[in-house]
């Protein structure tokens, strides 16, 4: 029997006006994790659609063990045990674990039709079980947290009997704990004989499960290295067509005047007595692990929840934000963790979505000039560097680094000086961190003050002057940038101290 239980040759996919994929090779070895890199727009979407058969591909063949298949939908790549697990997730949050593990192969009571419950929901228990889980098969998926809904989507994905695994980007909404527990699990079905296809931006991923790592773009094929081979600077090289020398541009700016203050921030529940201030010019950083409230801070800056306590100060005057209207007339923008949800309206057309938090400045009594909405979009377009063809592309179309690109576009079309980042470059490529990072140093140059959350440590050392670490709803540490080590906020971050107490 061969190594190799798939293969693609010279794939070539084509939509109008767009060559998605272009002479496509990859193969992928039994039992072994091979992961998938490349900037957002590379190509990588269109490789899995055409791999689970969502695509049917305009060129080329693939191979299943050797034996050439064609697929005219999903449920031909199913029947090859071929199984994706998504990045966004395409489960039925009101249904059940149990239902969402067996929809579409739900198991029956002999010839009648009926679904025997019992049966599945034992089989879901087991499957769970198995990958040391205790989610109930009873449980609402809309339920579970991010991490065990994808621990549901694995199991369905065994219940198929999957021999190739696709796992997109896992591990983007994920702590490190839950990253350590995906690991474990990941290693155990390619132990098992489960041959998977790791799609990451992160490279930690590749390290610690691949022993290949194929790069693709602008829908080219670039390469195929052996993991132990090959360098961060060839790999980030590979990925964006250029040496990407100093991916963190934050130049020293001499430290401005205090324009922002928070004094005793409180939200029962959530944190208490949270105080810093940021100066104009600076990146301030705020950074702990998930659920350390950091995310919960800024949306009560912002009025988008509501304070117990505390006082927010501007200009050292005292200010209420009752909600973000309010806090953008103040020159308070945030852009959300969630752009998706949150930060876009992805049916829209960029220009709408660019203008749409300030439509007053192009409304001439009841009517919005369109003309000028979209000369302004344009713009700021440009300003950014949104890969697009042009300001009637829907939002949804784009990359995830272009993505966020167009929410930052919209808060630069408002009369800001104080700019909340939450995660600025999650689940972006390593092109698109390079240049918001460099959009995020050139505003910081023009005296805005930036709040950025970030879980990445290199993000937080690399981009920030000052940096406030949070633990369980508190500050437990501020640093100067200067003085920080990763050590030194992990310390703060788990408020572990050197003789190893808590």
């Amino acid at each position: 029997m061969s190594d190799i239980v798939l293969e693609l040759k010279n794939i070539t996919k084509i939509f109008p006006g767009v060559k998605a994929l272009n002479n496509v090779n990859f193969s992928l070895e039994r039992g072994k994790i091979h992961a998938i890199m490349g900037e957002n727009g590379a190509g990588k979407s269109t490789f899995i659609k055409v791999i689970t058969g969502v695509h049917r591909p305009d060129g080329g063949e693939i191979y299943i063990n050797g034996e050439k298949v064609e697929f005219s939908g999903p449920k031909d790549a199913l029947e090859k045990s071929i199984a994706a697990i998504y990045q966004h997730s395409t489960n039925y949050p009101y249904l059940s674990v149990t239902e969402n593990i067996f929809v579409g192969h739900e198991i029956t009571i002999g010839k009648s039709g009926r679904l025997d419950w019992k049966k599945m929901r034992a089989e879901a228990g087991r499957l769970l079980s198995e990958l040391s889980s205790d989610i109930s098969p009873r449980s609402q998926m809309g339920n579970l947290t991010i991490a065990q809904q994808q621990m549901v989507e694995i199991a369905k994905a065994i219940s198929t009997n999957a021999k190739i695994l696709i796992m997109d980007e896992p591990t983007a909404s994920l702590s490190k704990r839950e990253c350590e527990q995906l690991y474990t699990i990941t290693e155990k079905l390619r132990d098992s004989g489960v041959s998977i296809i790791f799609i990451s931006h992160r490279f930690e991923d590749m390290y610690r499960l691949a022993s290949k790592v194929t790069v693709l773009r602008d829908s080219n094929y670039i390469g195929t290295w052996d993991v132990e081979g090959i360098s961060n600077e060839k790999l980030i090289s590979a990925m964006v067509g250029r040496e990407i020398s100093d991916i963190y541009p934050k130049t020293n700016i001499p430290e401005g005047k205090e324009i922002f203050r928070v004094d005793g921030l409180t939200r029962t529940g959530y944190f208490s007595n949270i105080s810093f201030n940021l100066h104009k010019g600076e990146i301030l950083a705020l950074t702990g692990l998930v659920g350390s409230g950091r995310t919960e801070v800024c949306q009560c800056i912002f009025g988008i929840e509501k304070l117990t306590s505390g006082r927010i100060y501007l200009d050292g005057n005292h200010i209420n934000i009752e909600n973000p209207r309010k806090a953008l007339k103040l020159g308070i923008g945030y852009l959300p963790e969630d752009r998706q949800k949150q930060g876009l309206i992805l049916e829209w057309e960029l220009y709408k979505n660019e203008t749409l938090a300030t439509l007053e400045k192009f409304t001439q009594f009841i009517k919005i000039n369109e003309k000028s909405e979209r000369q302004k979009a344009k713009e700021l377009s440009e300003e950014v560097d949104v890969k697009a063809v042009s300001v009637y592309d829907t939002a949804e179309s784009l990359s995830g680094g272009n993505q966020q690109k167009v929410v930052v576009a919209k808060l630069l079309n408002s009369d800001l000086r104080i700019i909340i980042l939450d995660e600025p470059t999650k689940g972006v490529d390593v092109g698109a961190k390079a240049q918001i990072y460099a959009i995020m140093s050139n505003l910081a140059k023009q005296g805005y003050g930036i709040i950025m959350v970030s879980s990445e440590m290199p993000e937080v050392l690399g981009m920030a002057d000052r940096i406030v670490v949070m633990h369980a709803g508190q500050v437990s540490a501020i640093f100067n940038v200067k003085d920080a080590t990763q050590e030194k906020i992990l310390e703060a971050a788990m408020k572990v101290h050197k003789d190893g107490g808590d």
